[in-house]
């Protein structure tokens, strides 16, 4: 007599044993990571990132090129307002000297009338 009823013989379950032990292995194998299309590559990410650090370096030294440039301009700024200080100062003094000059003229004038009418 057998016992054995459909399926349940000892070589159905040696391989229903192999199977879940197939099963139990594929649990711990890594499975296949899902990639959103639109999310972007990583390479697009450090590209990107690159970009960002170029874009503020090449900031860094065009503002340092500007404060170069606005400290020559100030510079040649403060020279050329010296520059015309000491001008104006001359013509002030030439002024200066002039009138002085006009004022030795008519004192000298009127010594002059003044001894004509003392005569």
């Amino acid at each position: 007599m057998s016992y054995e009823i459909d399926g349940a013989g000892f070589s159905a379950r040696l391989q229903r044993s192999a199977e879940a032990k197939q099963a139990l292995l594929a649990k711990f194998k890594p499975q296949p990571t899902i990639i959103d299309p639109n999310a972007p590559s990583r390479a697009e990410l450090k590209e990107q990132a690159l970009q960002e650090v170029r874009a503020e370096r090449a900031a860094a030294r065009a503002a340092k090129k500007q404060a170069a440039a606005d400290a020559i301009e100030a510079e040649r700024l403060a020279q050329e307002q010296l520059a015309a200080a000491a001008l104006d100062a001359k013509r002030g003094e030439r002024k200066e000297r002039k009138a002085l000059t006009k004022a030795e003229q008519k004192a000298k004038r009127d010594a002059r009338y003044a001894a004509r009418k003392a005569r």
